[in-house]
C-alpha cells in the first residue's frame, strides 16, 4: 500500500510539472471612468462579467500585457474595431502591446494623431447605432495574439500592426451585411433592453505609430468581453446590489451639515 501510496504521489507531481504554466491571459482588460478616475468595479454574473458605467462619463479600456513577449490586441467596443470602424473581426487591425506594457485606448481611432472620445452615451446617441449596427452594444471584447517571431521592445505608445487585416475585415463586413438585415428583429430586441451605449465623444491628441507584426496563429489566443449597462440597470438584473442607506450628493441641501453645535456670533 505504501508503494502504491508513493507511485500515486508521483504520478501527480509528474503531472503537476507538465501542467500550463501561463495560467493567467495573455491581456488584462479593465474600464476606467476617466471624469471620476476610478477602475470600474466587474461583477461576474451568469457567465458574463459587467460593470457600470455612468452616462455622460468618458471612459478608456485599461489593456495590460501580462507576458515578456509583444502580443497584437484587436479592440471591439458595441461590436465596433476601435480602430478602423469596421464591424469587428479578430483579423483585423489591433495595437501592439509591448512586454509587460500597460495602456489606456481612449478613443475611436480617428488618425494617427487623435482619437474620439468613449464616452457612456444614450443607448440611440451610441457610435454603433447611428451607424446602423445595434445589435452587439453594451459590450468591450478584445481579442489577443502572440508574435511569431522575437522583437526587441520598443517602449513607445502602442503602435498599430500594419499589414493586410483592413481589407480582410472589409470582406468579412460584405460577408456580415445580409444576415445583420436578417436579424432587425433581435437588433430591436437588444436595444429595448440596452440602456447605454458608447458614443463618438471630443478629439484629443493621442498619437501613435505602425509596426509589424507576425502572428504565432490563425485564431486568437484569447478572446475576453466585458458587458456594461447603467447602474439601475444592473441592479434591475441582479448583477449589482441595490444601495442602501443615504445618497450624499454636493450642493444639495442636508438635514445634518455638520457634526457639533458651533458658538453663534458674540454681539459687537
Amino acid at each position: 500500500m505504501l508503494h502504491r501510496f508513493l507511485a500515486s504521489l508521483a504520478t501527480l507531481a509528474l503531472l503537476a510539472a507538465c501542467a500550463p504554466s501561463h495560467a493567467r491571459p495573455l491581456v488584462d482588460v479593465s474600464v476606467v471612468d476617466r471624469d471620476t478616475g476610478e477602475w470600474l468595479s466587474q461583477h461576474p454574473h451568469r457567465g458574463d462579467v459587467w460593470v457600470a458605467g455612468s452616462p455622460g462619463h468618458r471612459y478608456s479600456v485599461r489593456l495590460t500585457n501580462t507576458t515578456g513577449e509583444r502580443v497584437l490586441v484587436v479592440l471591439s467596443v458595441d461590436g465596433v474595431n476601435a480602430i478602423t470602424g469596421q464591424t469587428a473581426h479578430p483579423s483585423q487591425a489591433g495595437y501592439v502591446l509591448e512586454p509587460w506594457q500597460t495602456t489606456e485606448i481612449n478613443g475611436w481611432r480617428k488618425s494617427m494623431h487623435d482619437v474620439a472620445q468613449f464616452v457612456f452615451t444614450d443607448l440611440g446617441d451610441s457610435y454603433a447605432a447611428r451607424t446602423g449596427r445595434p445589435r452587439n452594444v453594451g459590450v468591450i471584447g478584445i481579442a489577443a495574439f502572440r508574435e511569431a517571431r522575437t522583437y526587441y521592445p520598443q517602449y513607445t505608445p502602442p503602435p498599430i500592426a500594419r499589414g493586410r487585416m483592413e481589407k480582410r475585415g472589409e470582406a468579412n463586413d460584405a460577408a456580415a451585411a445580409p444576415a445583420d438585415t436578417s436579424r432587425g428583429l433581435a437588433a430591436e430586441e437588444s436595444m429595448r433592453q440596452q440602456s447605454i451605449g458608447t458614443g463618438h465623444g471630443d478629439r484629443e491628441w493621442a498619437p501613435t505609430s505602425r509596426t509589424g507584426f507576425e502572428r504565432a496563429t490563425r485564431q486568437p489566443e484569447q478572446v475576453s468581453e466585458v458587458r456594461y449597462d447603467d447602474y439601475r440597470r444592473l441592479v434591475a438584473l441582479g448583477v449589482v446590489p441595490r444601495r442602501h442607506g443615504p445618497i450624499w450628493r454636493e450642493n444639495a441641501p442636508s438635514a445634518f451639515p455638520g457634526r457639533f453645535v458651533a458658538d453663534p456670533p458674540r454681539y459687537r
